[in-house]
């Protein structure tokens, strides 16, 4: 094997490459063979500061091979490796020194997609056509963050979804993956019940405990050789328009690091081999989903249909947006070239680039009192093999774009450090034109009601607008489900208006379920029957799959639980003290953080509880 010496000679540029750099020169039998190579490429690509403060040998010698252990592993993880990250990060760096327009050159349109009403002739057969094809789709959740920004000292998909069951995203998300896998086998009569795979990109922040999470709670029933972890590492920052990595101000032999953005998704399913596993299973599409939108698989059985019949290879999931909300849109974009492609353009961009392009008066409302430009809620449905085919040409690699924040007008320095950062849904920007690339809107009440701000940030969003807190996320589950069993027949009582932690929000009956009992508006109609009605005081959880509510009328709280073996119907009047909303002072450190968030608890005065763990029918008449 060559000594260090001799690889560094042999590796030099023009024969100077060591001398170029003193302090690497001094300490250069550190470093072996491919870290030398690696030693050469960062002084090639201006990254000399790196050794700067490099002292005589023998000083801080472990720190030293550190950083380039660090180097190493911040190339290996990066498509195309650490000399091209800094390549594009001087090319974009540039681009936003000049202030030069992503989008020059392009003219937006509206795409062509599937605007759904939810429980018509049309949304029940995308709805059907969705669970049939279930079982040959996996699911990605993205879900690398902590809840820190929340108020929430843990990760985001420990955090109860609603704290009428105590639920949390990865139980409901896995339970509602399940009940799509059961129903999908029973709609198809198959033989055997296909597992539906479950993929997670966790981060540094949530690897551990996403796997506690799981290991604790029994996967949630789902069988652990059906969960699969990937963990996406971070990119390093960079200090200056030059892309010189920085160094943490904290230790000079740490390359400063951060999160690269949902994007990595594409990049490591590409590069653990899932993708091909599950084409060689004969799956045919990958959905799609981030960390808190409680409401998600209410709309994924119709949007994949929808995927299934027009034969999609993207179909982005969208609601109505208002012209100009703090929500991107889903745009055509063609270019004077004649390239077209379809993606998401951010409401700060869409409105200047409809300016600019003919339209005057910008992102304005159409006849329908809404944006023409669906509101992207970066839920993805892509066919598998087209899938793989893009990603065996791009390696996985999304379009990047930085955003540095700039000291003053001269953009000659930076606030802090910055980096690179990619998005997932930006992966139709690399696709040839002949891409079937559509998007299914529905309405908000039904798909998307995010958690993602805390209560002060909330309390500040003008009135009208929507809070996407703890609060309005648990809230909106309730008057997704009321709304839903309103559709079915039954009466539901309008909401009130309450406050709590500053926000004013409807508050429906405290409606749940679990997904094998309604995961469809068809399952939802047919478990309620007769005349039933439902008092805006009500609480009602039901924890089974084969309970039947006829002729109900609830004035209180019914919780509701029977193994999947037994039959339980369900009528009479049920009235009772229930469970009352309380306020809660999100200041208050005695309380449990995932009720501080929300401003509320349930005090639980009176219920009617009955439990079936025995197979059987049962009559429960109140």
């Amino acid at each position: 094997m060559d000594s260090a010496a001799e690889s560094l000679s042999k590796l030099s540029v023009n024969g100077d490459f060591a001398f170029a750099v003193p302090n690497l020169q001094k300490n250069i039998h550190l470093l072996s063979p491919n870290q030398i190579k690696l030693a050469k490429m960062l002084v090639e690509m201006g990254q000399s500061h790196l050794f700067e403060h490099w002292s005589q040998p023998g000083v801080d010698d472990e720190q030293k091979k550190s950083l380039f252990q660090q180097v190493a592993k911040l190339d290996s993880s990066y498509p195309g490796g650490l000399a091209s990250y800094i390549k594009t990060a001087k090319e974009l760096l540039a681009d936003s020194k000049e202030g030069k327009n992503p989008f020059d050159g392009f003219t937006p349109s509206v795409p062509t997609g599937e605007n759904l009403t939810f429980g018509d002739e049309n949304f029940i057969k995308f709805e059907e056509a969705g669970v049939r094809e279930a079982q040959n789709a996996a699911f990605v959740l993205v879900a690398g963050g902590l809840g820190e920004r929340l108020g929430y000292n843990g990760i985001k998909v420990a955090l109860p979804m609603e704290t009428t069951t105590g639920t949390c995203f990865l139980q409901h998300y896995i339970e509602s993956v399940l009940a799509l896998q059961e129903a999908s086998c029973r709609f198809t009569q198959c033989k055997s019940q296909k597992e539906i795979p479950f993929a997670i990109m966790t981060s540094d922040d949530t690897h551990a405990r996403t796997i506690e999470l799981l290991e604790s709670n029994s996967y949630f029933g789902m069988k652990p050789s059906q969960v699969k972890l990937l963990k996406q590492e971070k990119v390093a920052c960079l200090e200056d328009n030059d892309a010189r990595l920085a160094l943490d101000p904290h230790n000079k032999y740490t390359i400063q690091t951060k999160p690269h953005g949902h994007g990595d998704v594409h990049s490591l399913l590409y590069s653990s081999g899932l993708l091909s596993t599950w084409q060689d299973a004969g799956l045919r599409w990958v959905l799609f989903f981030q960390d808190t939108n409680g409401l998600l698989f209410k709309a994924i059985p119709a949007s994949l249909g929808v995927s299934a019949t027009k034969q999609y290879h993207v179909n982005s999931l969208a609601v109505p947006r208002k012209a100009k909300e703090a929500i991107g849109g889903i745009t055509r974009l063609t270019h004077a070239d004649g390239r077209s492609m379809v993606i998401n353009v951010e409401y700060n961009q869409l409105d200047p680039l409809l300016r600019a392009t003919g339209n005057p008066d910008g992102d304005v409302n159409c006849e329908t009192g809404f944006s023409p430009f669906p509101g992207n809620i970066n839920q993805l449905i892509l066919e598998l093999g087209p899938y793989i085919e893009e990603l065996k040409r791009t390696g996985g690699a999304i379009k990047e774009f930085v955003n540095p924040k700039y000291k003053d007008a001269s953009k000659t320095s930076f606030k802090s450090s910055t980096r690179l950062e990619c998005m997932m849904q930006d992966y139709p920007k690399t696709l040839p034109p002949s891409a079937r690339v559509g998007f299914t809107v529905m309405d908000a009440w039904l798909a998307y009601a995010p958690v993602k701000n805390n209560p002060e940030d909330a309390a500040k969003v003008p009135k009208g607008n929507p809070y996407h807190s703890a609060t309005s996320g648990e809230m909106a589950i309730y008057r997704s489900n009321s709304l839903i069993l309103k559709k079915a027949g039954v009466r539901v009582d309008d909401p009130v208006q309450q406050v709590f932690n500053g926000q004013e929000v409807e508050v429906w009956p405290r409606i749940t379920w679990k997904p094998k009992w309604g995961l469809t508006f068809s399952d939802v109609k047919s478990k309620v029957s007769g005349s039933c009605s439902i008092s805006q005081r009500s609480t009602m959880a039901i924890k089974g799959r084969n309970i039947f509510v006829e002729d109900l009328s609830l004035d209180g709280a019914l919780v509701l639980e029977a193994v999947d073996e037994a039959g339980v119907k369900v009528g009479g009047s049920v009235q009772n003290k229930g469970w009352i909303l309380e306020n809660v002072d999100y200041k208050d450190a005695s309380i449990p953080e995932e009720l501080r968030i929300r401003g509320f608890r349930f005090k639980k005065d009176e219920q009617l509880e009955k439990c079936y763990r025995e197979p059987g029918k049962f009559d429960l008449k109140a």
